[in-house]
């Protein structure tokens, strides 16, 4: 396999074994993830500048740009993880955690490989598999988008039961 192979499936793979492995809702996950990049749509120009003005030194615009933009988009993502430690029980449950948290690493890859470095973000564009994941982004996309809300409608509670004893 080729570095940029590697590097693509490591940024795939490797959310999904941590959302696994520490049991995470991955469908919230997600959502956050989708959040993280409404942030870099609206919220990384203003935040740059700000760092900018009050730190002169920030960085080069476009580095400078890219990393906060690519902090915009994982702290929601970062802080969901944290917060949802161990919140899927059950070995069926975790199970369908899977094709969420396959979501989450597809949907990141194709969010933060064009705001990695220009050297690393290049060599993984111009790869064969990135060419097949951007090819079937409206898939991933959709899929997931459709899968994480399956899961969460999933989640709800049954009518009639609650966590609560009888009063």
């Amino acid at each position: 396999m080729t570095p940029p192979v590697i590097a693509l499936t490591a940024i795939v793979l490797v959310p999904v074994l941590i959302l696994m492995v520490l049991r995470i809702n991955a469908a919230l996950v997600f959502l956050s993830l989708c959040l993280g990049d409404v942030l870099v749509q609206f919220v990384a120009k203003d935040t740059t500048e700000f760092l900018t003005l009050h730190n002169g030194k920030f960085v080069q615009a476009s580095t400078g740009n890219n990393s906060v933009k690519i902090a915009l988009l994982l702290l929601p993502v970062v802080l969901t993880a944290i917060f949802m430690i161990k919140t899927i029980h059950g070995n069926g449950r975790l199970a369908l955690n899977l094709l969420p948290a396959a979501g989450v690493g597809l949907l990141g890859a194709l969010l933060v490989v064009p705001l990695l470095p220009p050297g690393l973000s290049h060599n993984v564009v111009n790869s064969s598999l990135w060419t097949q994941v951007n090819k079937a982004q409206d898939l991933i996309v959709g899929a997931s988008a459709v899968v994480c809300l399956f899961v969460l409608w999933l989640q709800r509670p049954k009518a009639g039961h609650s966590k609560r004893g009888k009063h």
